[in-house]
Formats: structure tokens, C-alpha cells, sequence
């Protein structure tokens, strides 16, 4: 059996202004993340884990921020299109694993939408998705509520019926 694990992590900073997207799912907040695109830190974290098991590098190959027709892009549709590439390469997901860092807000009463929101992305069935949150414990940029981080590791397996 042929598998590979990827990894991914993203960080971005808080600003007043902006909605807070997370999974694809808006969440009411004083604040919201500051990028180029939605500035999604959890879909970026999982594209990044995604496109690494496959070898195909990480978001910013793909998605630079450097390139206007992705300036305010929804980071699910850029998931989406990741692991387009992925299974055009022969691969298929088995899971993903990740986790939000943010001091604020609570995100417990939002995680069956953020969980399906990622599924629904990455073209797998919610159970193949675990999204869990912590927080920083006031400690460091996270916790003085200045920034999210999102952490996440995907594994995948190649399909040989499929051609690579």
C-alpha cells in the first residue's frame, strides 16, 4: 500500500474590519483575519497538508498571493481546486486531522459547520474530517488575540485503478 502523510500550518493576524471565515463557515466576531484571499487560516493549513502528501509543493505554488485573481478568493474553492490536482496525480484522501489556536470566540458552537464545510471542499465525507480547537492560554500572539493558527495533517493513499 502506498501512503503519504502531508503536513500543514498557517498563522494569520487578527484586524478589526474583516469577516472571520474558518472552514469556509463566517463566525461572528469583533475581528476578523487579515490576507490576501479570505485569509481561511484552517482551509490554508489543510491545502498546504493536502498538496504536501502528494508532493505537489504548498498554496503559495499554487494560489500565490502574488497573483490578483486570487486577492479576496474563497480559500474553500482553492481547496477544492488542491485536491483536484491531488487525485489527477493518483491520490486519495483518507483523512484529515487539524486544529484551530485562537483565544477567541469560542468556537465549540460552530464545529459541525466548520467540520462539514471542510468535507464538503475537499470532496470526502464528514468523517473523514476532524477539526478541533484549542486555545493559546494567553500566551503569545494567539492568545493576546492578535492572531489564529491552524495546524492539520492529511493523509493519503494512491489509488492504482486511477491513472497518475
Amino acid at each position: 500500500m502506498n501512503i503519504r502523510i502531508g503536513e500543514g500550518w498557517d498563522v494569520h493576524a487578527l484586524v478589526p474590519g474583516r469577516q472571520l471565515i474558518l472552514g469556509g463557515v463566517e463566525i461572528p466576531h469583533t475581528a476578523g483575519l487579515l490576507g490576501h484571499s479570505d485569509a481561511d487560516v484552517l482551509l490554508h493549513a489543510i491545502t498546504d497538508a493536502v498538496l504536501g502528501a502528494a508532493g505537489l509543493g504548498d498554496i503559495g505554488r499554487h494560489f500565490p498571493d502574488t497573483d490578483a485573481q486570487f486577492k479576496g478568493a474563497d480559500s474553500s474553492v482553492l481547496l477544492a481546486e488542491a485536491m483536484r490536482r491531488v487525485r489527477a496525480q493518483g491520490w486519495e484522501l483518507v483523512n484529515v486531522d487539524s486544529t484551530i489556536v485562537a483565544q477567541a470566540p469560542k468556537l465549540a458552537p460552530h464545529m459541525a459547520a466548520i467540520n462539514a464545510g471542510v468535507a464538503k471542499a475537499l470532496g470526502v465525507n464528514a468523517d473523514q474530517v476532524n477539526v478541533k480547537a484549542k486555545t493559546a492560554e494567553k500566551l503569545g500572539p494567539v492568545g493576546m488575540g492578535q492572531s489564529m493558527e491552524a495546524r492539520a495533517v492529511a493523509l493519503l493513499v494512491f489509488n492504482s485503478a486511477q491513472p497518475a
